[in-house]
């Protein structure tokens, strides 16, 4: 394969897993890491918890692209994409899945014994999300703990043990994703009920789920408001965790457009804002004030 044919596929691959929303995972962990130094990581370390989290999103969504496939193509919205359309082989997101996941055992290796222990648990998360809507409409609150287990893990990177005042951010990160996993799937509810897939929208209709994505996405502001309890935040953390209620009431008026420009907006646009108002707020709490 030729130095284009080769720059070209991983465009594709790139494309195919949405490698720019990798910004969902990294803020959280580098926010976990500067809570627990303080504003001082080794920087070491900071860099295996940065490639331990952005190559398990990558190879969660590559493997998920590959035991979704037949489901896309049998979805108007989704069949356009790259393994239905035929743009993309499986076995290229194979080999790129296969090495992202040996990117994380070996960021996990250089992290702590902690860490390597764990990685069946966080391969369950990860990959067992692919299946979870075949089974159940709690799909979305396992795609949230899924995702968090990145900021989780950064805590324990740093740590090598588990803290209570962990699971204030990692559950904060859980429950903002799983609101607007809800509002993203708002658009495949009749597709879902004639496929038998379970959401919560498809299982309770569209009221009920714009109201347990609410419900989650507050909870998710109280957790972030929370943190001043064991971490030593100020007001920029409070002005940042306000700005962060404000966008994702903003999430929730844009996703009620209902169209699939509404919802991409407000699920991936406003949602890829979240993560760096958060980081941002706590740098300025910990290098300016």
């Amino acid at each position: 394969m030729g130095f284009r044919a080769a720059a070209g596929r991983l465009r594709s691959i790139g494309d195919a897993v949405i490698i720019r929303h990798t910004l969902f995972s990294l803020p959280f962990a580098l926010s976990a890491v500067l809570l627990e130094t303080g504003g001082r990581p080794p920087l070491g370390k900071l860099a295996w918890i940065l490639l331990a989290a952005a190559s398990a999103r990558n190879a969660a969504n590559a493997f998920n692209r590959i035991a979704d496939r037949e489901i896309d193509a049998a979805n108007p919205r989704t069949a356009g994409r790259h393994l239905p359309s035929g743009r993309l082989s499986a076995r290229s997101l194979a080999v790129f899945a296969a090495a992202m996941t040996a990117l994380l055992v070996l960021s996990a290796a250089m992290l702590n014994l902690l860490c390597v222990a764990l990685l069946p648990v966080a391969a369950i998360l990860v990959f067992g999300y692919s299946y979870s809507k075949r089974f159940t409409w709690l799909c979305h609150y396992w795609l949230g703990v899924a995702c968090s287990a990145a900021t989780m893990g950064a805590f324990l990177g740093i740590a090598g043990r588990f803290e209570p005042r962990f699971f204030v951010l990692a559950g904060a990160v859980a429950l903002w994703v799983a609101g607007f996993d809800i509002l993203y799937a708002m658009q495949d509810i009749e597709i879902d009920r004639s496929q038998g897939l379970r959401s919560v929208p498809a299982r309770f209709g569209p009221l009920l789920a714009r109201l347990a994505a609410a419900a989650s996405h507050a909870i998710a502001v109280a957790l972030l408001a929370a943190a001043v309890l064991f971490w030593p935040l100020g007001p920029a953390w409070l002005a940042g965790v306000a700005a962060t209620a404000a966008l994702l009431a903003a999430e929730h008026l844009v996703a009620l457009g209902g169209t699939e420009r509404h919802v991409r907006i407000a699920a991936y646009g406003i949602n890829e804002i979240v993560p760096l108002v958060v980081l941002a707020a706590l740098a300025i709490d910990l290098y300016l004030i």
